[in-house]
């Protein structure tokens, strides 16, 4: 049977991936660096040219049989390819800037979907050449705009498009037993949770809805045995405490006793524990010049109206 590898999180794995990284965020930058400094054809030329020396070192690191960092040269060599299909392109005229219409799906362009499509194609074919999961987390993405892009110009229906992408990948992941099925179940709980949050994040009954989404997240995770959504289900709750938080407080957090009146309800009570009267030398707090209700609120002495003790 054909069995793909699973890393092992040690530390030789976690510096094999650190050291990666490094890479391709190196090499990200050159590549725009040079993109500044010259003219198309040129850049698509740096561009190959960081293509084949990221390519060249994930099959020598292939050859001598160290597969993880065959792997990892091998993402990097996917994102390589990207940016020279996406300067060529832009050199051939068929690519071009994003307009001013703030969605990366506004419109038809047969060149980023083709552009999509290729990085899709070096996915699949360094997933079979190189057998390394994290490489599916670029085709989990990709695949996700290009489905997205084929069918939305975005707003409401990419939202819509996204969450059916992302119950396809859940259904993908849950019948899958090979490593890579952990960007499935990673990527599915992002988008279904981002087009929740698109179309959820306004008023008080969006955060309570976002909180029982939050709820399913974590009994999916229980019962798929995936840490991703457990996560992704914790994020969720503490985003709507943070909303519920703000605004039953409808104020800011501060040690200052000018604040504490700009809270609602138990927060001054809570405070004035506290907190001395703001122009006052002694213990006066805050309501023991008010009407007498108030200074019933605060524990103040009936007659201690003004007084400074």
């Amino acid at each position: 049977m054909d069995v793909v590898p699973k890393p092992h999180w040690i530390t030789a794995s976690y510096l094999i991936y650190a050291g990666g990284l490094t890479v391709v965020g190196a090499a990200l930058g050159a590549l725009a660096y040079l993109s500044s400094q010259y003219g198309d054809a040129a850049y698509a030329g740096w561009a190959l040219l960081v293509l084949v020396v990221l390519y060249g070192l994930a099959l020598g690191f292939k050859r001598q049989g160290r597969w993880m960092v065959a792997g990892i040269f091998a993402y990097a060599s996917v994102i390589a390819w990207a940016s020279f299909v996406g300067a060529l392109w832009i050199w051939f005229g068929w690519l071009h800037s994003a307009t001013g219409s703030g969605s990366p799906f506004a419109g038809f362009s047969v060149a980023r979907l083709s552009l999509e499509l290729l990085v899709l194609a070096a996915v699949f074919d360094d997933m079979r050449r190189f057998r390394f999961p994290f490489i599916a987390s670029i085709g989990v993405l990709v695949g996700w705009l290009f489905i997205t892009d084929l069918v939305s110009g975005g707003g409401n229906w990419s939202a819509v498009v996204t969450l059916f992408v992302g119950l396809a990948y859940f259904a993908a992941g849950g019948v899958s037993d090979k490593p890579s099925a952990f960007w499935l179940q990673l990527a599915a709980g992002l988008l279904i949770g981002g087009s929740l949050l698109y179309w959820w994040h306004s008023g008080d009954t969006d955060w309570w809805l976002i909180s029982v989404a939050s709820l399913v997240y974590v009994l999916v995770g229980d019962r798929t045995h995936r840490s991703s959504w457990a996560v992704l289900g914790t994020i969720g709750f503490f985003a709507a405490a943070t909303h519920f938080s703000a605004a039953w407080a409808n104020g800011r957090l501060s040690l200052s006793p000018n604040v504490v009146s700009t809270f609602r309800g138990w927060v001054p009570s809570f405070e004035s524990a506290s907190w001395r009267c703001k122009g006052t030398s002694g213990n006066t707090w805050p309501c023991c010049g008010a009407s007498a209700p108030s200074r019933s609120r605060c524990a103040c002495p009936s007659s201690s109206r003004g007084s400074t003790g």
